[in-house]
């Protein structure tokens, strides 16, 4: 191996054994946009919340319900509907 001549790291001591080589960062500090980021965030949570209160206004539930019976007999007459489309 041969030792640098001149550049970054020339003059440089060896590191202390245990020791970890590279270069040190300092982590970034939040800045306007971290806080921006978690106004957007609240208002979105604050969206869905008074979404679910509007939707409680009018009895929404997550509960399925099973399909009305006439719904069953206008699939069946679907056939006879498709004929008489024109286009």
């Amino acid at each position: 191996m041969s030792l640098q001549r001149s550049g970054r790291g020339a003059n440089r001591p060896a590191p202390a054994r245990g020791g970890r080589p590279g270069v040190f960062v300092q982590t970034p500090q939040p800045d306007i946009y971290v806080a921006l980021l978690a106004v957007a965030l609240g208002a979105m949570v604050l969206g869905c919340l008074l979404l679910l209160l509007l939707l409680n206004s009018y009895g929404f539930s997550l509960k399925a319900t099973a399909l009305a019976p006439t719904a069953r007999i206008a699939l069946a007459d679907l056939p006879e509907k498709m004929s008489t489309v024109h286009l």
